[in-house]
C-alpha cells in the first residue's frame, strides 16, 4: 500500500528518492483507510533528514496492505541552527498542534544528550507534555534511545545509568517472552545500539514493564507497558538504522575527537564490520591517538569501510514494526463501537486537509492534479 506524508510543500527531500512523487488532499471520508502516525523528530539538524528517511522506509516496508499517514512534529525548544529552524518551519508542525488532537500512534526519536540530567535538557518540559498526551491520545507510542530514558523517568521514576563506555555496535539479543510485537521475529536476532546510558531490567520490572528482548552485551532492548490508553513501546537500540548509520556516527565522533571537541576517542563498533574493515579502522584509530590533528580526518576510509557492510537487522525490524502497525489496527477495530458513539454525539472527526506526499521506497508517481490521490503499487 501507500505511505502518505502530511506536509505543506512538494519540495520535501523524499520526492528525490524516486523519479517523481504524488501530492494529494485527503478528505475526512477516507480517513478510516489510513493509520495516522506522528513522527516527533528530536534529532539534531544533521540527522533530521536521515531520520525521516529511515523511519519512512521502515514503515513502508512494514505496512504491507495497510495505508499509513505520517505526520511530522518538532519540539520548538530543541536547539537548532538557522537552517534547522527553517527546515522544521517548512515541513513540521509544532507540539501545540499535536496536543490538540489524537493519533493512532507516535514515534518519538532520541537525541544526543546535551545536559548531565534529562530534566535539564532544553526540551524536557515539552517532552513530558508529549508523554502525558500520548497516554490518553494514542493507541500505541514508540520511544527510541534517549526518548526511552525520558519516558520511563517521567512516568515511573526509572533513572538511567551511565555506562563506562559507549554501547556501540550490532548486538545479538534474544526474545524473552511471547508478545504480539514479537510474532514471527526470530528467537535470536541482532539490532544496532549507540548510546552512553541504559535503563536496567530490575528497575523496569519493579515498575511493571515487560522486557521483550535482552542482550548479554547490550542489556535490555525492547520493553513495553500499558500507560493508560496507550501501549508504550521502548527501544534502547535502533531498529530503524540504515546499513551505514553506525559508520556515519563513528565518523562523526572521530571528527569531534580529532578537532578537540571531545576527549574520548570512539571505540570500534562491535559486530558490525568484517575482519578486514575492522583491522583498517583499528589502524586509523591508532593513528588518531598517536597523531591527533584535524587534518587526519580527511584520510578517514569511509568508502572502503562501507563496501562490505551487511544489514542483518532489517528483516526483524520490519517484522516488529509490522506487528506494531497490526496491533494498532486491531485495537482501533475493537474501539469502533466507541468511535461510532462519539460520532453520534456530534464530536467532530479529526481534521485532515493538508497536502500529502504519497510515496513508496521503490517508486513514486506524480499526479498532475494535486487534488487527486494516486494509489501506488
Amino acid at each position: 500500500m501507500t505511505v502518505l506524508i502530511d506536509i505543506d510543500s512538494n519540495e520535501h527531500h523524499l520526492f528525490s528518492r524516486a523519479a517523481s512523487g504524488a501530492c494529494a488532499t485527503t478528505s475526512p471520508g477516507n480517513r478510516g483507510e489510513c493509520l495516522d502516525i506522528g513522527l516527533i523528530n528530536n534529532m539534531s539538524d544533521a540527522a533530521l533528514m536521515s531520520t525521516e528517511r529511515q523511519l519512512f522506509d521502515l514503515l513502508d516496508a512494514a505496512a504491507g496492505r495497510l495505508c499509513v499517514r505520517l505526520h511530522f512534529y518538532t519540539m520548538e525548544a530543541t536547539p537548532r541552527s538557522e537552517w534547522g529552524r527553517d527546515y522544521v518551519r517548512r515541513y513540521y508542525r509544532g507540539i501545540g498542534d499535536l496536543l490538540s488532537r489524537s493519533l493512532d500512534g507516535v514515534i518519538v526519536t532520541g537525541a544526543e544528550p546535551r545536559a548531565p540530567s534529562l530534566t535539564e535538557e532544553p526540551y524536557w518540559t515539552t517532552f513530558t507534555e508529549i508523554a502525558d498526551w500520548a497516554t490518553e491520545n494514542t493507541v500505541s507510542s514508540v520511544y527510541s534511545c534517549l526518548a526511552v530514558h525520558g519516558a520511563v523517568l517521567h512516568l515511573d521514576g526509572v533513572a538511567r545509568h551511565k555506562l563506562p563506555a559507549k554501547c556501540f555496535g550490532v548486538f545479538a539479543q534474544t526474545k524473552t517472552r511471547h508478545h504480539p510485537l514479537m510474532q514471527d521475529v526470530p528467537r535470536t536476532f541482532r539490532i544496532p545500539h549507540a548510546r552512553w546510558n541504559e535503563v536496567q531490567e530490575e528497575d523496569l520490572s519493579d515498575c511493571g514493564y515487560s522486557v521483550l528482548t535482552w542482550s548479554a552485551e547490550a542489556g535490555v532492548d525492547c520493553f513495553v507497558k500499558q500507560q493508560k490508553k496507550s501501549l508504550f513501546v521502548h527501544f534502547q537500540g535502533h531498529p530503524e538504522y540504515e546499513t551505514q548509520s553506525l559508520l556515519g556516527e563513528y565518523r562523526r565522533d572521530m571528527g569531534r575527537f580529532l578537532r578537540g571537541e571531545n576527549e574520548v576517542c570512539p571505540t570500534i563498533p562491535k559486530g558490525y564490520l568484517n575482519e578486514g574493515a575492522e583491522k583498517m579502522l583499528i589502524a586509523f584509530r591508532q593513528k588518531a591517538l598517536s597523531d591527533r590533528t584535524p587534518e587526519l580526518f580527511a584520510d578517514f576510509p569511509a568508502d572502503q569501510l562501507a563496501m562490505d557492510l551487511s544489514n542483518v537487522w532489517r528483516l526483524p525490524a520490519q517484522r516488529i514494526y509490522r506487528n506494531w502497525l497490526r496491533y494498532i489496527v486491531s485495537q482501533r477495530r475493537s474501539h469502533s463501537v466507541r468511535d461510532a458513539a462519539f460520532a453520534a454525539a456530534g464530536i467532530p472527526a479529526r481534521r485532515h486537509g493538508r497536502k500529502l506526499v504519497a510515496a513508496r521506497s521503490a517508486r513514486m508517481a506524480r499526479a498532475p492534479n494535486p487534488g487527486i490521490t494516486r494509489r501506488l503499487g
